[in-house]
């Protein structure tokens, strides 16, 4: 009896707790910031209850098992305003409210901090890492490249104004040995029409660095870093316009509209264009051409250095589909032109020779989480079928005046009328098997293919100035991760790299390249305050296109060029707290070491008017990089960073010299050693009405002086002076961040700057920015 009567008890149980659950309700939705973004690490509680949760990376949120009735649901976080919300729910309804959150003009001390930004998040890897939140350079002039150059142990060095050429070191490692990724999509074959130094910032959401190991998922054989562009993805519909126009006559124009149906049916398109004739002042050894009559030091303006370029990406596709997370079909479509004022100094001086180019890249985009349970794949695959094209038909020498003296048939640099394409390929796979909460897998795979094809209009029966010129690029990679949340994390990983090159006609060439690397990222949380980070990787970087075959402008090729092998270690500290909960310090250090076999650099030919890749023995680089940032409640931010990095020359035998090379142990020339940025602003909320806000800010460039020879060779005239770089800025928005307007100032000193020998930057500079931004979310 005792046993029946417990049996019933139990079956009564079951059938109440079943039909108890059958009532319960839930609520649901996505969390967007005013830009349509999703917001991560909200918390979402319902009001004198314990039921709460916090915003996923997607912005989306989930409480369940809520009885029937009516809750005050409270939505708030760091820098939002906090939003309350009544809603009632009937026995077993789903209900689902999507939530737009306004930024917070509350004092800081007043929000409690439930969770993280994105880049945050991106901060707090084991890789030595460093993300920039875009967004909150949308109403400045900058592009990709100069936001790059305000990070720590980052150095972009440019040979003149808007399009000019780019070079960025990063940790003391520059050119080829740093890849550039879009949403992790490698841009090995975007062309010159699609490049960071003319791609604006207002095309981000944030800017990841890797500096030294690069997380296997990008998938790449990068030795000294990474760039990753991380594209916004906004729901419902948005336009994000912006114009600029100041000194120079440069105009920019950036155009982002888009928008997802309730279906998951979207459009996107993106278009931005530069335009500036670049003829700032210069200081310069001038001689006439015609007289001979010379002069140290003159002022000119330069006269044959217009840039622009036009670029449309266009995606359409379905979203947060059953089948896909993202199934985009895309084309990006752009143009540029782009006249060469000198060559790799500035005594040859150009007034005819100039290039063009164009981008038509077809693309696929595909990603789903939980493809099966714990799987996530990602599929990119594109295909550049643009043409490039090198104008040398001047038959003549122009001089700094702008003269021109007609001096035999072989051009201003080397007659020609080349056009070309380039061929290039990219596909990326991408699998990620999550085994549990703290254990994972990933597998990825890059293949790259290069098939220069080009003729000479001036010479179309010369076929012996058209080798082959291929190569094709395979980087496998395979890795696993361990991570206990906000604790520790921990991944190990391998990859295998394939390379072939052909460069004759006969097509027998030197034996493929293999190559295998490994590595591993450590980091380990004291607390929620204080972060360490340890990395290593013995790394590879095979030769490039523009490497072996030359980029038809200021680079000669070099075939014989060998792989570089790297080791690298990294290792860092984050350290964040508050005094009095109004005054917040950040504190990031972080310490490099490298040391590179067969160290590929680029010096001057021989008559020093290109410059050619070459290979050294050995190179060992020891330095660091620090940051520091203050902040007083919401309105004055300031921070200042520093890199020290000591490139060393390992090779002991040197090419002309007996014995022990004198060059052995020296600093490695050409190559900033000490640099660093200070910036400050102040936010000032409701100026001139509710919504309104004015930010007034101050950036400082600094860059120390360095070699531009060996320093054994005394040739100390020729060494790069130290710059300053002063900038301002002021931004004023109205109704929310809805209209906006800016001015800047930049190098208001108008000092003369270089950040390669004799090849000048802009001088002082003014600019307008105006822009407006909309965006309406589809509950």
């Amino acid at each position: 009896m005792q046993i029946k009567k417990n049996l019933l008890i139990g079956i009564l149980f079951v059938l109440c707790s079943t039909a108890y659950a059958q009532n319960q309700g839930s609520i649901s939705g996505t969390i967007l910031d005013e830009a349509g973004i999703p917001l991560p690490g909200i918390a979402v509680k319902i009001k004198n209850s314990t039921f709460a949760t916090i915003s996923e990376n997607t912005g989306k949120y989930f409480i369940g098992k809520l009885p029937a009735g009516k809750y005050v649901v409270v939505f708030s976080g760091i820098g939002n305003k906090t939003q309350d919300k009544t809603i009632s729910i009937s026995a077993g309804e789903q209900v689902v409210h999507n939530v737009k959150l306004a930024s917070s003009e509350q004092e800081m001390e007043t929000v409690e901090v439930f969770g993280r930004t994105k880049a945050e998040e991106t901060n707090r890897q084991a890789f030595n890492v460093t993300a920039i939140d875009a967004k909150k350079l949308y109403n400045t002039t900058l592009d990709i490249s100069s936001a790059l150059d305000r990070v720590s142990g980052v150095r972009v060095r440019e040979s003149g104004g808007v399009g000019s050429n780019f070079n960025l070191s990063l940790n003391g490692f520059s050119g080829n040995r740093i890849r550039y990724f879009i949403d992790g999509i490698p841009m090995d074959n975007f062309g010159s029409s699609f490049q960071i130094n003319n791609i604006p910032v207002n095309l981000a959401d944030r800017i990841e660095v890797y500096k030294g190991v690069v997380p296997m998922w990008l998938g790449s054989d990068a030795l000294g870093g990474a760039i990753n562009i991380v594209t916004a993805e906004r729901a419902g519909s948005y336009l994000d316009a912006s114009y600029s126009f100041g000194s120079f006559n440069t105009h920019r124009t950036v155009v982002n509209v888009g928008t997802t149906s309730k279906s998951g049916f979207t459009v996107q398109v993106n278009a931005f264009q530069n335009y500036s004739d670049n003829n700032y002042r210069v200081k310069v050894d001038a001689s006439d051409i015609n007289t001979g009559k010379y002069a140290e030091n003159t002022i000119l303006n330069r006269f044959h250095d217009t840039y622009h370029n036009e670029t449309v990406i266009a995606n359409v596709g379905l979203v947060n589909k059953s089948f896909a997370d993202k199934l985009l079909i895309g084309m990006t479509l752009g143009q540029n032109y782009k006249e060469i004022q000198t060559g790799a100094r500035m005594v040859s001086v150009f007034g005819g020779f100039h290039t063009r180019g164009n981008i038509v890249m077809p693309s696929l985009k595909y990603r789903k989480s939980n493809l099966v349970k714990g799987l996530d794949v990602t599929l990119n695959a594109n295909y550049n079928l643009g043409r490039e094209k090198r104008i040398d038909t001047v038959n003549g020498r122009f001089d700094w005046y702008g003269n021109l003296k007609p001096i035999g048939s072989n051009g201003e640099s080397s007659r020609s009328l080349y056009n070309y394409r380039n061929n290039n390929g990219l596909v990326t796979a991408t699998a990620n098997y999550t085994i549990s909460d703290r254990h994972s897998l990933a597998l990825s795979n890059v293949l790259n293919l290069f098939d220069r094809k080009g003729f000479d209009e001036l010479r179309p029966l010369n076929t012996t100035d058209a080798p082959p010129q291929r190569t094709n690029k395979n980087v496998l990679g395979l890795g696993y991760s361990y991570a206990i949340r906000d604790k520790f994390s921990a991944t190990a990983f391998g990859k295998y790299i394939y390379q072939n090159i052909v460069t004759t006609n006969t097509g027998v060439n030197q034996p493929p390249i293999k190559r295998a690397g490994y590595g591993t990222a450590l980091t380990y949380f004291f607390n929620r305050n204080v972060q360490v980070k340890a990395s290593y990787e013995l790394a590879n970087r095979m030769p490039e296109a523009n490497d072996i075959f030359g980029d038809l402008v200021n680079q000669e090729g070099n075939p014989n060029l060998k792989p570089e092998k790297s080791n690298n270690i990294n290792l860092g500290v984050t350290y964040d707290f508050a005094v009095h909960k109004v005054h917040r310090f950040g504190v990031n250090a972080n310490a490099i070491y490298r040391y590179a076999n067969d160290f590929i650099y680029t010096r001057l030919n021989q008559n020093q008017s290109k410059y050619v890749p070459d290979n050294r023995d050995g190179v060992r680089t020891y330095g660091g990089d620090a940051e520091v940032r203050y902040s007083y409640k919401n309105w004055l931010s300031a921070g200042v960073t520093a890199t020290y990095q000591f490139l060393q020359n390992m090779q002991k035998v040197e090419a002309g010299y007996t014995g022990e090379s004198p060059l052995y142990l020296d600093q490695m020339p050409n190559i900033p050693y000490f640099f660093g940025n200070a910036d400050v602003s102040v936010s000032l909320k409701n100026v001139g009405g509710k919504g309104n806000s004015l930010n007034l800010g101050y950036n400082l460039l600094y860059v120390h002086e360095f070699y531009l020879y060996w320093p054994s060779l005394g040739q100390e005239k020729y060494n790069i002076p130290q710059q300053f770089a002063h900038d301002l800025n002021a931004v004023y928005s109205m109704k929310n961040g809805r209209y906006n307007i800016g001015l800047e100032a930049k190098n208001i000193t108008d000092a003369f700057l270089y950040d390669n020998f004799s090849l000048q930057k802009p001088s002082r500079a003014f600019y307008l920015n105006i822009r407006y931004f909309f965006n309406k979310n589809h509950n």
